[in-house]
């Protein structure tokens, strides 16, 4: 497929390799052995270097894809290991502009928390070391780096962003790959989402998200931001290369239209023009390619059920279409390219083709083969992927592929509906591992584009607005019907499998239509739609208002109880399929809870139901040998229960794998949850008292130490107290000042001023009412906090407490990003001797973690004698589990 990544999340699931054993075969072809399938692949994702003189891809190094290099002429088997990851494959890597450098991307087990590195092609590895060392561009821990410009006019930079001081915002930076130098250009406190450079290198347009998620292009002049288009959090628009004149740009948008259209801007005066829609007036734009060489407009391309590409360029076209004569039936990937677009690295594939990859030299129309993706796959044995469409509930045309098994009648299968992920996103046509994988096993294999997804317009994107669970998944309903109106599936054979979106609406298969299908396979899939909105990672806050407009609003009652009702967890009475669950343990996005919710909820009701739990992974499974396990299970669950044929067994690493991640659903506990109504205040054994205390911060993250002065003043208001908490820090001083009423030491009112921005809340009445400014911009603050706010910014209130050892208690603190909230249990144990700068302290020690699911913890220590705070230590998961430590020093 023309430059896209197949957008199935399964497809890198990797499985076994193990003696293949028929089970009822019939006419089919031979069982494939599911390693040639999902492990590794002998060589994959090769890119020619901009000068032509190197040829990089991926291959297994110790059983993990890392990326090698070789010169264009030599062989494969001449190729230097470049990166010896050992661990999680190489997620991706790309070149430096100049061909000096191979920059490649990683994170920690599956947290998504990916930095880029650097290492040259020409460096030998050190003495004893198996690959030359790689740089670490950016040398920060919990942090997501994005990837904004790799300019031309000079190819030693990276745009890049950061988002270490606001988790939710990315701050752009450039950075120097020789040497790693980062430069801070601007700071993101406007809620910037992306940059746009020109084609000399300099900054033009920002893209931001509104608070009421309208997206907003605005032009970057030296002094401000200006807006200049505009369009509702229901349309898309964005910007994708700067026209030749250096003046207009490219955008693609919707605004006011179905169809998503390419469109020149002017960002001086904010008008458009058309530039071109689908011509034949189906689908959205696929998207467009740009010359490196000259920055021209290429092609565009559309994607129905097959991809259609429209040539700007003639010669590009001509040579384009020849190689398609060459490789007839076949979808042409021109995947990377020389600097001057003279040679190409072409990739060939189809739905039975995994695909072949050619050198093609556009001047003597030579082509030069270089490797097949899994050349051991048979080929004649792999099955047809067919467009076909059916009608839903409500009649809407929903478009599918559909894959039959090769060599018996499409009669009475087994067969499993594979639901997409995102949700919006697509399946296309193509090569499916997964796909053909279960069509070898037996199964009529359908992938519904059920309302939604992406690509058919604005109209069938919005037909999917709040019906999770409803006409979404009525689409899946009745794909399963069109199934057996055609004679093609057994009514008591059927099984639902995905992963992400496809696994929650593999549990609301199964909890909402319980007697359709016979086996499900959840993976990392929500099943309490309200726990998942609570938990996404802050840096999606520039998408939550959209979560909340395309699925529901849970801080609205309405909302809640639509959200409440789609939850397959509040159903979960209903199931009656075999179900098997699969989740990574440090997923950000849908996190471990979600999968152990359903686990236990059937677990209790006695019903049989198999756990799988990879401690090493995020969402969705990497690493090659959790892949093998999950699969090894996975086709042997799906064939117990719908007939399927099936490999037996695994090597004895895989079997010993599948052991370690299968968990005894007998052994899952969740942290009990505090009911919100149940809590109030705990009384205060002691009042505050006036006075003043210094205390040395340090804050440890992404291998970063920073030393902080930190200062909390105590003052008599009368009526109540002001506790004034001030951080000295290079940016300048950040001041917080609480109001607390005295004797019951409630929060009253709260304000903070970090530079330009500043928070005003006030809590009374069980509301919290105010607002937050940043650069003149006032976002509200409203929020029902259901009780009182106790001990939330202020810890010498937690040492006015009654401790002593055991003595615990629960509280509400306001969490004022989010503006919900959080439950706090607090603890206390024996007493203990602390040594801090101010002395030597027998005291209290106070933990307090959350009571309602969330994942940051805060010890404190109170003197024994004088209840002053006299050392504080928190890890932060909110900032990436940073560790935040704050000692008396007089």
């Amino acid at each position: 497929m023309k430059r896209f990544l197949y957008g199935v999340l399964l497809l890198l699931l990797l499985a076994s390799s193990g003696d293949a054993q028929v089970k009822k075969a019939g006419g089919l072809p031979p069982l494939i052995d599911r390693d040639l399938i999902f492990g590794n692949p002998e060589i994959a994702a090769a890119q020619l270097s901009p000068d032509g003189q190197y040829i990089t891809f991926l291959r297994p190094w110790k059983d993990t894809r890392n990326v090698y290099v070789k010169k264009v002429n030599e062989p494969f088997s001449a190729a230097r290991l470049m990166t010896a990851e050992a661990k999680r494959p190489v997620a991706g890597y790309f070149w430096s502009r100049d061909s000096k450098f191979i920059l490649f991307a990683k994170d920690h087990d599956g947290d998504e928390n990916f930095n880029v590195y650097s290492v040259d092609p020409a460096a030998q590895p050190a003495a004893g070391a198996d690959a030359p060392e790689a740089r670490d561009l950016t040398g920060l821990k919990g942090v997501r780096v994005m990837l904004y410009e790799t300019p031309k006019s000079d190819p030693d930079i990276l745009y890049i962003g950061i988002n270490d001081r606001d988790k939710a915002w990315h701050d752009l930076y450039k950075v120097k790959i020789s040497t790693g130098e980062k430069t801070l250009i601007r700071k993101n406190t406007d809620r910037i989402t992306g940059w746009s450079f020109d084609l000399k290198g300099q900054l033009r347009l920002a893209t931001r998200s509104a608070d009421n998620g309208d997206t907003e292009i605005l032009r970057v002049d030296a002094d401000k931001m200006t807006p200049i288009y505009t369009c509702s959090v229901l349309e898309t628009c964005g910007t994708l290369h700067f026209h030749t004149d250096n003046s207009r740009v490219y955008i693609e948008s919707n605004k006011g239209a179905d169809l998503d259209s390419l469109m020149l801007l002017d960002p001086q005066t904010g008008k458009t023009e058309m530039v071109e829609s689908d011509p034949l007036g189906k689908v959205d734009l696929g998207g467009a390619l740009f010359s490196q060489a000259n920055d021209e407009l290429i092609e565009t391309w559309y994607i129905a059920a097959r991809v259609k590409t429209y040539f700007k360029d003639k010669a590009y076209g001509a040579d384009y279409r020849w190689l398609e004569k060459q490789f007839p039936g076949e979808e042409i990937s021109v995947v990377s390219s020389t600097r001057d677009e003279q040679k190409w690295l072409v990739t060939a594939a189809a739905d039975t083709e995994p695909g072949k990859t050619v050198l093609f030299d556009r001047k003597t129309k030579t082509i030069t083969p270089q490797y097949k993706v899994r050349e051991k796959i048979p080929r004649e044995s792999l099955a047809e992927m067919k467009a076909v469409s059916f009608k839903s509930s409500d009649g809407l045309e929903i478009p599918a592929y559909l894959t039959l098994p090769r060599g018996t009648p499409a009669k009475n299968l087994p067969a499993i509906v594979l639901p997409h992920g995102g949700p919006w996103s697509r399946d296309m046509w193509g090569y499916n591992s997964l796909v053909q994988f279960y069509a070898n096993r037996g199964y009529a294999v359908l992938q519904p584009n059920f309302r939604a997804s992406t690509g058919y317009g604005r109209k069938f994107l919005d037909a999917g607005n709040q019906e999770w669970g409803r006409k979404m998944q009525d689409d899946l309903t009745w794909g399963v019907k069109y199934m057996f109106a055609e004679g093609i599936a057994d009514p008591k054979r059927v099984g639902i499998m995905g992963g992400s979106y496809g696994g929650y609406a593999t549990l609301a298969g199964v909890a909402f239509t319980p007697d359709l299908y016979a086996a499900a396979v959840d993976v990392v899939g929500p099943s309490n739609l309200i726990t998942l909105l609570d938990s996404i990672p802050p840096y999606w806050e520039s998408i939550r208002k959209l979560f909340a407009v395309r699925m529901g609003d849970s801080n609205t009652a309405e909302g809640k109880a639509r959200l409440m009702e789609e939850s397959p967890l509040n159903a979960a009475g209903h199931i009656k399929t075999p179900l098997l669950v699969a989740q990574g343990a440090n997923d950000p996005r849908v996190n471990r809870r979600e999968a152990e919710q359903i686990v236990i909820a059937l677990r209790d009701r006695g019903f049989p139901v198999e756990y799988i739990l990879a401690p090493d992974e995020g969402h969705g499974f990497a690493r090659p040998i959790n892949n093998l396990a999950l699969f090894m299970a996975t086709e042997k669950f799906l064939a117990d229960h719908l007939g399927g044929r099936y490999q037996e067994g695994g090597t004895g690493e895989e079997v010993a794998r599948l052991k370690e991640l299968t968990v005894d659903p007998s052994t899952v506990t969740l942290a009990k949850k505090v009911e919100a109504g149940t809590v109030g205040a705990p009384k205060p054994a002691t009042d505050l008292k006036a006075g003043t205390f210094h205390y040395k911060m340090t804050i440890e993250a992404g291998g970063q130490t920073m030393n902080l002065k930190v200062s909390t003043a105590i003052a008599d208001g009368g009526p109540s107290w002001t506790a004034t908490n001030e951080i000295e820090t290079p940016q300048g001083n950040v001041t917080e000042k609480l109001t607390l009423e005295k004797t019951t030491l409630l929060l009253r009112s709260r304000n903070v001023v970090q530079g330009p921005m500043t928070i005003d809340v006030n809590f009374a009445d069980d509301k919290a009412s105010g607002k937050m400014s940043m650069n003149g911009q006032d976002r509200p603050i409203s929020a029902d906090v259901g009780g009182p706010i106790f001990g939330d910014g202020a810890d010498q209130t937690l040492a006015c407490l009654p401790l002593a050892e055991g003595y615990t208690t629960t509280f509400r603190n306001f969490d004022l990003q989010a503006q919900k909230v959080r439950l706090m249990q607090l603890t206390v144990g024996a007493i203990e001797k602390v040594t801090v700068p101010a002395g030597t302290f027998d005291a209290y020690r106070v933990d307090v973690t959350s009571a309602d699911g969330g994942s940051d913890t805060k010890t404190v220590w109170v003197a024994k004698d004088s209840l002053k705070v006299v050392k504080v230590s928190a890890v932060a998961a909110s900032m990436g589990g940073a560790k935040i430590t704050e000692e008396l020093t007089e």
